[in-house]
């Protein structure tokens, strides 16, 4: 029997409960710097030395945390179901939680790339320094999807989200676009799941859609539960 499709889409509410801050604080601060300063090409353009030191600590922060319960239970669902996770976030623990199809919409920390051509990209699991360069000569940058470049695996993030019998979301405050629109894509048939313990969508807001106002790990333990019944 054909195994149900289930695409799943992370944000950073998921990665919190393993230690790993939220993008941004209430005050609009990465860890303390304004966002445009460390995640956008003119931010880069300005001070790259800065830049690269706040994703070099960003790194070393990662190895220091380990996938959580909401990881892990999204990796069960493989068991029985077709699962996709689409994730906003660049870390690694859904590959480390032991999911194995993920679509990082927003890049990979322990990735670097070519600054001239974004093709170029490498693994990379230490520090990035000025002088490091890729084949072409120019400096490695973070591999990290910035306020104002493309989103260059959204076109499959659309795709998978079209032909999917069931949607779930977590841990994303569904104000970044164009990950937040990615719900538009999906058929009014297909049921939809919200975790969060804040959520920002009512479920009157979608047609089929349940909300489970919980953090990631026990909304994911009681997904799991609901999906035996469908």
């Amino acid at each position: 029997m054909t195994k149900k499709k289930i695409v799943v889409l992370t944000g950073a509410g998921i990665s919190a409960e393993s230690g790993i801050q939220t993008f941004r604080d209430a005050d609009g601060l990465w860890e303390g710097h304004d966002v445009m300063e460390v995640a956008s090409p003119e931010g880069w353009r300005k001070n790259r030395s800065l830049v690269l030191n706040f994703y070099n600590e960003r790194r070393a922060q990662l190895n220091t945390v380990e996938p959580n319960a909401a990881h892990l239970g999204l990796a069960e669902l493989e068991k029985d179901f077709d699962v996709c996770i689409i994730t906003q976030n660049v870390d690694d623990l859904h590959e480390r939680g032991g999911s194995s199809r993920i679509v990082h919409l927003h890049g990979e920390l322990l990735k670097s790339r070519s600054s001239v051509d974004p093709n170029l990209v490498y693994e990379c699991r230490s520090d990035i320094n000025e002088g490091d360069r890729c084949e072409k000569g120019s400096q490695l940058r973070p591999h990290i999807v910035w306020f104002g470049e493309a989103v260059p695996m959204l076109e499959v993030a659309i795709e998978l989200v079209q032909i999917a019998d069931i949607l779930v979301i977590i841990g994303t405050s569904m104000q970044v676009y164009p990950a937040a629109s990615l719900i538009n894509y999906v058929d009014s048939t297909v049921p939809k799941y919200f975790i969060d313990p804040r959520p920002s969508i009512a479920a009157s807001d979608f047609p089929k859609l349940t909300i489970f106002k919980e953090n990631a790990s026990t909304g994911v333990a009681r997904l799991i539960e609901e999906l035996k019944t469908i």
